[in-house]
């Protein structure tokens, strides 16, 4: 972890080609990645491959998940993870 308050938890993700996660979940978050990568990620009964360039911001809605490093090259980003609940009516 890399910073947490009673509004967001900053973390730094890294794995290594080959490496695969254990289901987990996210709360809405914000995904700074700090390299490029390959990563297969599985949930809700779909399998999606993403190729992600280093320095793209993305927001990712809450989600549950499982991920597996299919690339060549090391994966490290930022999440920052909002701890408040999104607003009833809201989009992004």
């Amino acid at each position: 972890m890399v910073f947490e308050n009673d509004r967001v938890r900053v973390l730094e993700y890294h794995d290594h080609p080959g490496d695969r996660t254990h289901p987990h979940a996210h709360p809405d978050s914000v995904m700074v990645t700090l390299t490029a990568f390959s990563r297969r990620l599985h949930g809700d009964g779909r399998q999606v491959d993403v190729d992600l360039e280093a320095g793209l911001v993305r927001w990712l809605d809450a989600q549950e998940h499982t991920g597996e490093n299919i690339g060549t090259t090391d994966t490290r980003a930022i999440f920052v993870e909002l701890k408040e609940p999104r607003p009833a009516g809201s989009g992004r």
